[in-house]
């Protein structure tokens, strides 16, 4: 059968909506980004995603913006994308995906991409669909732009903690206030405070068919293990259900088993498993 690597177009769009539609957890990415250009003024391409056809049918997709995110791939779907990645270097800061395809498409560009800063094979993609029976803090609410003072060293601190890298380094400090106040301006961004203090944040990443996807769960450092977590996550799945998506979705390091732990408890369950290889 005849196969080809191309370019989405609008032609095709429907066709990525339907492997969306197979696994919207796993594939709410790709959800989001197409959600973002029905949002667009201006007549939507997708140079961004590759797609492999069979016989005309869209079979796989490969996100190439900043992150590498492949999507339904096969074993030869990722031999031909991976000789794409081969001849045009690394421009992307990750792969990210399904661990056996994440996995699998790092090993076939590996040797000419150089070495990866880290590779973190298993990292348990967790959802929920119902409020927590847990207590709801009901001092989490959604941040406003009047907190970006108190916020952003936290999102800078979360964010070098859990990368291992400044999200603020080379000059990036302005593009990062301005993801931060977008998250914000987008209701996508929670706080907590007692008193004045601010001793927990999360912020949802992603929305995409029907997924909202849970980023940057950070709590203080000397406020850790003094039971602010558990709650404070109930109420962000609650805020996440009434006013997002039906699913609140995440993914977290399988050693982190502190994160695991709050995260079942509130009601998370695991439901797939992504792998992350990260570059410097």
């Amino acid at each position: 059968m005849a196969h080809e690597i191309r370019a989405l177009d609008v032609h095709s769009i429907d066709q990525a909506r339907n492997l969306i539609d197979q696994d919207p957890v796993r594939h709410c990415f790709l959800a989001a980004r197409l959600e973002q250009s029905k949002q667009s003024r201006f007549r939507p391409s997708y140079p961004d995603l590759l797609g492999y056809f069979d016989d005309g049918k869209l079979k796989s997709i490969l996100m190439t913006g900043a992150n590498i995110v492949p999507v339904n791939t096969s074993l030869i779907a990722r031999q031909e994308f991976a000789a794409i990645l081969n001849r045009s270097g690394r421009r992307s800061s990750s792969i990210v995906g399904p661990a056996e395809e994440a996995l699998d498409l790092w090993s076939k560009v590996s040797n000419s991409w150089g070495p990866a800063r880290e590779v973190r094979s298993n990292q348990p993609v967790m959802a929920m669909r119902s409020n927590s029976v847990k207590e709801i803090d009901q001092g989490v609410r959604y941040s406003n732009l009047s907190d970006l003072e108190e916020l952003m060293p936290a999102c800078v601190a979360m964010f070098t903690e859990e990368v291992g890298v400044s999200p603020t380094a080379n000059g990036a400090a302005s593009a990062y206030r301005n993801r931060i106040s977008e998250l914000v301006s987008g209701r996508r961004s929670f706080v907590k405070y007692l008193d004045s203090e601010l001793v927990f944040k999360a912020e949802v990443g992603t929305v995409g068919a029907g997924v909202a996807q849970i980023q940057g769960v950070w709590v203080k450092p000397e406020h850790r293990g003094k039971g602010i977590s558990v709650p404070a996550m109930a109420a962000v799945v609650k805020l996440i259900l009434a006013d997002l998506a039906p699913v609140a979705s995440l993914y977290v390091n399988d050693y982190n088993e502190v994160a695991l732990n709050t995260y079942r408890s509130v009601g998370f369950e695991q439901v797939d498993t992504f792998a992350t290889v990260l570059f410097s």
